[in-house]
């Protein structure tokens, strides 16, 4: 792997992103793409949204009129990812987490904001790299398998709180 650029945006007002929150976004873009043994310079872009603005592109693009905690937008299909011809980096997509929800579970499980955004993103960019979880079955198992591995590398020890029912 090459060089790995994590363009981060907060387009929420509602929630101050706590120091640290950043870097360890990025920590965890890398850990993913080490993983994976991905290779090339890579931009991914990572977005803090609200319950609301996640909401309205969760009915958008999957006509699912509730809030969730993240969604992904691959730039990629069956591995070919376009390319940005001004710095030649492959654009892998889009990460949109709603930092409301975040701390919501959080709360929730026990966990802390930060163990529940790097999953999140963990979660996030495997979507970028072709796993779904979607249909169930192996395909849910390997991701999971994925998550907890990489969290685990992370030093987030112990189950993680994400469920599969959207």
């Amino acid at each position: 792997m090459d060089k790995i650029k994590v363009i981060i945006n907060n387009n929420q007002k509602n929630v101050k992103i706590p120091t640290g929150l950043r870097m360890l976004v990025r920590r965890c873009c890398n850990a993913v793409l080490r993983n994976e043994g991905f290779e090339g310079s890579i931009e991914i872009s990572v977005t803090f949204v609200n319950n609301e603005q996640i909401k309205d592109l969760n009915y958008k693009y999957r006509k699912k009129n509730i809030p969730t905690d993240v969604l992904s937008f691959s730039l990629g299909e069956t591995g070919n990812y376009s390319t940005d011809p001004a710095s030649g980096y492959k654009l892998l997509g889009d990460i949109i987490i709603s930092i409301e929800k975040a701390i919501e579970q959080a709360q929730k499980y026990g966990n802390s904001l930060q163990k529940e955004v790097s999953h999140l993103t963990v979660h996030g960019m495997l979507h970028l790299l072709g796993y779904n979880h979607e249909n169930g079955g192996i395909e849910r198992v390997k991701m999971r398998e994925k998550e907890e591995s990489i969290m685990s590398q992370m030093g987030f020890i112990g189950g993680i709180s994400y469920y599969y029912n959207k």
